[in-house]
């Protein structure tokens, strides 16, 4: 677990997003807790790590989401030396 990450205010924020019992809850809290361009902004790296995943190309990726080669490249990164949440939550997503 990443030690600069993690403090009450996180610990906090984490278990409130556990005690979400729908998607409708989700859209509720995230659209009071974030901004619009943040909410979007998650998704989008969520759909990036999900075509890296599948193979999908860096042009491709970019025509499809919008997103910056930039934020492409940290996705990949996150994918193959981050925490392997995006790999734990697109496993999950599959089934």
């Amino acid at each position: 677990m990443n030690s600069k990450l993690k403090n009450e205010f996180t610990e906090q924020l984490f278990e409130a997003i556990l005690l979400l019992e729908n998607k409708e809850e989700c859209y509720k809290f995230f659209e009071d807790i974030c901004t619009v361009n943040e909410i979007k902004s998650l998704a989008q790296r969520l759909e990036v790590a999900k075509m890296l995943k599948e193979g999908a190309t860096y042009e491709e990726i970019a025509q499809s989401t919008g997103a910056s080669t930039a934020t492409i490249s940290r996705v990949k990164r996150c994918l193959n030396y981050g925490a392997d949440g995006y790999q734990l939550i697109l496993e999950r997503m599959e089934k």
